[in-house]
C-alpha cells in the first residue's frame, strides 16, 4: 500500500538545520528549510568535528568535501601582552588531545558543504520564517503553508522557535572572524595566544583565506558591550596588546561573529511534533569546543531515531535520552573551561601557564590522548 512521504519544516539554515535537512531528506522525508536571513552567511571561526560529530559527518557523506578544506594541526605560541613568546605548545599535543578521527574546518566551509549536499534533498528558502504553527499547518512569511509531521527549530541560541526562555547568560562576550592574510608577527602554520586576567586573544596564521582571530573577555554587562559593536568593544578590551593583535583588530568587519556567551538549559527538547536541535536546544558555548560536533550528531541521530520508531513523539524521546548525557557533560566542561579562557586573576594565569607547560613534557602526550579517549567514549 502506498505510504505518503512524511513532511518536515526546519527553521534555520545553519549547521544543525542543514544537517537535519540532509539526513531527513536522504531518509525520504519531504523537507522545507526556512531561514530568516536573506542569504547564507559566512563566518571565519574554526570548528572541530570530533567524536559523535565526526561520525555524523562520515555517515552523511561530507568528508570528501571537507577534507580538502581541513585546516590541520598547528603550533601554538603562548605570548606576553607585548607579543613576546613565553613558550610553545607543539602541534603533536593537539594531535594527542583530539585523536585521529578529528577534522578542523572553518564554520563557513562546513555550512557550504552541508548546503551543497542538502539542497538536493530539501526546499531551502531564504528570507522566510514561520509566522504561526497550528495543529495541522505551519504558516510561512512568504504566504505559503506546509502541513508537516515535524517542526524542527534549528535557529540557534536566539531561537524564535523556542523563544527567550531557558537562556543562561554568562558574564562574557566572544568574537571570531576570518583574516584575509597571514598576520605579521605570527609564524606560519601557527597560532599566537595571549591569556591574561579576564581575557584571551588568539590569532591563527595558516595562509591567505585560512587565518582567523578569536577574542573573549569577561564583563559585567555583556549587553552593553554588544551595543558598542565589535570594533569599539574589542579595541577597548584588547587595544593594549602587541604581536598579531593590532593587525587582527584592523580587520573587524561585517562578518565578525560577536555575541554574549550563553548556554541553553531546557528540561526537554521536544513537545508534540516540535523539536529543537543544536544551539536552540542545548547551546554549550564556544568554551566547550563541541558546538558544531553536537549539532551534527544531534541532526544525524535524530534521523536515525525517526527511522527506528513509527511515531514521532517516541522517536524524539528516545533521541533525547541518548544525546542528553553528552550535552550535559559538555555544558559542565564549558563552565569549568571559562577559567582557562578568562582567568579571574593573574594568579590563575600563572597556574594555567604551569598546567600547559606540564602538558608539553615528554610522555604527557600519551596520558592526554588516553584521557581524551575516555572522555569521548
Amino acid at each position: 500500500m502506498f505510504k505518503p512521504k512524511r513532511k518536515a519544516v526546519v527553521v534555520g539554515a545553519g549547521i544543525a538545520g542543514l544537517a537535519t535537512a540532509l539526513r531527513l531528506g536522504r531518509d525520504g522525508w519531504d523537507v522545507t528549510v526556512v531561514e530568516r536571513s536573506p542569504a547564507r552567511r559566512s563566518s571565519g571561526y574554526m570548528v572541530n568535528l570530533i567524536g559523535r560529530g565526526y561520525d555524523a559527518a562520515e555517515r552523511l557523506g561530507l568528508l570528501p568535501a571537507l577534507r580538502p578544506r581541513a585546516l590541520g594541526l598547528f603550533t601554538t605560541v603562548l605570548t606576553r601582552a607585548d607579543g613576546r613568546p613565553k613558550f610553545t605548545v607543539p602541534a603533536a599535543l593537539a594531535e594527542a588531545a583530539l585523536g585521529p578521527r578529528t577534522l578542523t574546518v572553518f564554520r563557513g566551509d562546513l555550512e557550504s558543504a552541508l548546503f551543497a549536499a542538502a539542497r538536493d534533498h530539501a526546499d531551502i528558502r531564504f528570507g522566510v520564517t514561520v509566522t504561526s504553527s497550528g495543529d495541522a499547518d505551519i504558516n510561512l512569511s512568504d504566504g505559503t503553508s506546509v502541513s508537516a509531521d515535524l517542526l524542527v527549530g534549528a535557529d540557534g541560541v536566539h531561537s524564535s522557535t523556542r523563544g527567550p526562555d531557558h537562556v543562561v547568560d554568562l558574564p562574557y562576550v566572544v568574537a571570531a572572524f576570518g583574516l584575509p592574510h597571514p598576520v605579521p608577527g605570527v609564524p606560519d602554520d601557527s597560532a599566537t595566544t595571549f591569556i591574561g586576567a579576564g581575557r584571551t586573544a588568539a590569532v591563527v596564521a595558516l595562509g591567505p583565506g585560512r587565518s582567523s582571530a578569536f577574542f573573549t573577555y569577561r564583563c559585567a554587562d555583556p549587553a552593553a558591550e554588544l551595543r558598542k559593536g565589535p570594533a569599539e568593544a574589542l579595541t577597548a578590551a584588547f587595544g593594549d596588546l602587541g604581536g598579531g593583535v593590532p593587525d587582527a583588530l584592523r580587520h573587524i568587519g561585517p562578518d565578525t561573529y560577536f555575541d554574549a556567551v550563553s548556554q541553553v538549559v531546557m528540561p526537554r527538547w521536544s513537545t508534540g511534533r516540535t523539536v529543537l536541535v543544536g544551539d536552540a536546544a542545548w547551546c554549550v558555548t564556544l568554551f566547550a569546543g563541541h558546538g558544531a560536533a553536537l549539532a551534527m550528531a544531534g541532526a544525524d541521530e535524530l534521523g536515525a531515531a525517526l527511522l527506528a520508531h513509527d511515531d514521532v513523539p517516541s522517536a524524539l524521546a528516545a533521541w533525547e535520552a541518548s544525546l542528553r548525557p553528552e550535552v550535559l557533560k559538555r555544558q559542565a566542561l564549558a563552565r569549568r573551561g571559562m577559567v582557562q579562557y578568562a582567568p579571574p586573576s593573574d594568579f590563575h594565569v600563572r597556574m594555567n601557564d604551569l598546567t600547559i607547560r606540564a602538558m608539553t613534557l615528554p610522555g604527557i602526550r600519551t596520558l592526554v590522548r588516553r584521557s581524551v579517549e575516555r572522555a569521548n567514549r
